[in-house]
């Protein structure tokens, strides 16, 4: 490639570079602004924005609320998961094909736009509107199959060889699966959390159809609290709410890039 080639080349790729990190730039620099604005102002460092947001206990509560929804939805999408993962990938039956493609396909329905008009006729037939237990489970059923499907291919590569031993040593049932196949299958658990909990974390959608009331409010909805009566926003509270907001995916991500090094394998890691 011709020298100016490389020179032009090296200056789009510097473009690009810049148009995705700039919006970094400005969430790390804006909160800690004595005047936050839309552009990169670079002041004498300030806690003021934080020590506002304090103040707002709706806004605090909010990221218990979304704790509380993106654990407890992770949590259950990867034990049930598991273990219908396993009773798949262990078990022969006529149409096993079939209902595992009839997981992927439900996998796109049942959070989506599409599907929200049941999802909240069936959650006010059974009195749960405006509950953080009904967010927990339609994240779940809409996480399920996927969580399913990439858990039953790690189970799959699991030797069968470690199940008979287990046996022959007298490990039955659920001792069995949670002392020999699950710690097999942690960097299939790993993907399918990191997964849940991302999207979960980030939903706005599901949270403001079936939350009523602001107390249960996760953060995704929490954060509009920030904007003045005519719609204009406060700057600097909703670049602070947006740190604190990203801190839990960024947390999860090193926590499981450490632990894992996202050398995610079937079964076992090599």
């Amino acid at each position: 490639m011709p020298k100016y080639g490389r020179a032009v080349l090296l200056i789009f790729l510097t473009l690009i570079a810049l148009w995705f990190l700039l919006p970094l730039l400005w969430l790390l620099v804006t909160p800690f602004s004595k005047e936050p604005s839309l552009g990169i102002s670079l002041t004498v460092p300030t806690l003021k924005n934080f020590y506002e947001l304090a103040q707002a206990k709706t806004a605090l509560l909010a990221f218990k609320n979304s704790l509380i929804i993106s654990i407890g939805s992770v949590a259950l999408v990867v034990l049930l998961a598991s273990l219908a993962g396993y009773a798949l990938s262990r078990s022969e039956f006529i149409g096993k094909d079939a209902l595992i493609t009839l997981l992927l396909i439900f996998s796109s329905v049942v959070t989506g736009v599409a599907a929200m008009v049941p999802i909240y006729a069936l959650c006010q037939k059974l009195h749960l509107i405006d509950s953080l237990l009904a967010v927990v489970l339609v994240f779940s059923a809409g996480f399920l199959p996927t969580a399913i499907f990439i858990l039953k291919d790690f189970i799959d590569r699991v030797p069968r060889a470690y199940e008979e031993a287990a046996l022959v040593d007298g490990s039955r049932g659920t001792d069995l699966f949670g002392r020999i196949v699950f710690p097999l299958i942690g960097p299939g658990a790993a993907v399918v959390a990191v997964l849940c909990f991302v999207n979960i974390w980030s939903n706005f959608l599901v949270p403001f159809i079936l939350i009523r009331t602001n107390r249960k409010a996760p953060i995704s909805i929490a954060i509009y609290q920030f904007f003045t009566e005519v719609g204009i926003p406060r700057i600097g509270l909703i670049s602070a709410y947006s740190l604190i907001y990203a801190l839990p995916v960024l947390v999860i991500y090193f926590w499981v890039s450490k632990k894992y090094g996202f050398g995610f394998f079937g079964g076992l890691k090599g």
